[in-house]
This record gives structure tokens, C-alpha cells and sequence, in this order.
């Protein structure tokens, strides 16, 4: 099976899809739509997320070496697109999200997501076009709701990145090991 595609880290996608925010809240901040973001280690519980020097995110996080990482639902997805397709702090008015500082690290929680994890940058590496940055997580906030039993809960609207502007959510669970 051969191919050749112009974006062909789309092979990977769907992915799921997480905001990250950056810098002081509320003097200076950003808030990012990320679709990279991965678990690195269960403990300590660490995450990374690759950003492109391009964005406004990065710089902040070069900066103050702390980030967010919010888990948005289906119920934030013009704020989440708007996240994604503007650079720089002018459009976070415009996001409608309700934001707070951590209380942590000073890069603001998105209260209306049903997750946030706070994390202190500890590596950074460049990789092609993106730098990964490794964050510690130092504390974690979540809606019991949305993890009953410390399961997600596929109620809670949780978005998956198709391609462009086409995101889906999770809808049944099959077990594979029964």
C-alpha cells in the first residue's frame, strides 16, 4: 500500500483534542488547541505537547516554563476552533471560555472544561518544526461527572480532531477483553 498525502501525520487522526494555555494569568496568556499532546509517564504523571515556534503558545512557554493542558468538550467547539485557527492573545475575548489562574503554576484553568492539568515544563527538544515540551504535572483538576470511577464518561462530549475544521466525539465502548 503506497500513498502520498501533503499532511501525512493525518494518518494518525482522529485525535483527540486539548487546549493549552501559557504565560501570567490574567497580565499575559494564550490560550492553544492542540492535538499533539501525549502521556509520557504515569509517575510522575508527566505530558508533553509539540508546538510550533510560530505560535504565540510557544514563546510563552520558552518564557515561564509552565502550561495547561485543558480537556474541552463538545460543548466548547467554536472557542476550541477559534483557539486553533488565531494566534495571539487578542483572540481569547473572543473564546467565551471562563478562565482562572492555576493554582500551581500561574497559566490560567479553563473552568469550562472537565479536566485541567497543570504542568511545570522539566525538558524541551526541538523536532523538525515543533518543539516537544515535557511538563510534570503538578496538580490536577477534573469534573467527577465526566470521570465516574476515574473512567471517562463518553457522555461528556470529549472531541476527536478529524481534519480542518471536522471533529467527532466518542460514542460507545467496545470491549476487547472479554
Amino acid at each position: 500500500m503506497r500513498g502520498s498525502m501533503e499532511k501525512p501525520y493525518r494518518l494518525l487522526y482522529p485525535l483527540r483534542t486539548f487546549l493549552v494555555t501559557s504565560g501570567v494569568y490574567p497580565e499575559h496568556f494564550d490560550v492553544m488547541t492542540a492535538d499533539w499532546v501525549v502521556v509520557l509517564s504515569g509517575e510522575p504523571f508527566m505530558v508533553g505537547v509539540s508546538v510550533s515556534p510560530r505560535r504565540y503558545t510557544h514563546r510563552l512557554l520558552k518564557k515561564h516554563g509552565e502550561f495547561v493542558v485543558a480537556v474541552p468538550t463538545l460543548s466548547m467547539l467554536r472557542g476550541v476552533w477559534l483557539a486553533g485557527t488565531e494566534s495571539g492573545p487578542s483572540k481569547v475575548p473572543r473564546l467565551g471560555f471562563k478562565l482562572r489562574r492555576g493554582e500551581v503554576v500561574k497559566a490560567p484553568l479553563v473552568e469550562d472544561a472537565v479536566a485541567n492539568l497543570e504542568c511545570r515544563v522539566v525538558d524541551s527538544r526541538v523536532y523538525g518544526d515543533h518543539e516537544f515540551f515535557a511538563g510534570e504535572v503538578v496538580k490536577e483538576h477534573y469534573a467527577p461527572e465526566a470521570y465516574p470511577g476515574m473512567e471517562p464518561s463518553l457522555s461528556a462530549g470529549f472531541l476527536l480532531h478529524v481534519a480542518g475544521g471536522r471533529f467527532t466525539t466518542v460514542s460507545s465502548v467496545i470491549h476487547g477483553a472479554d
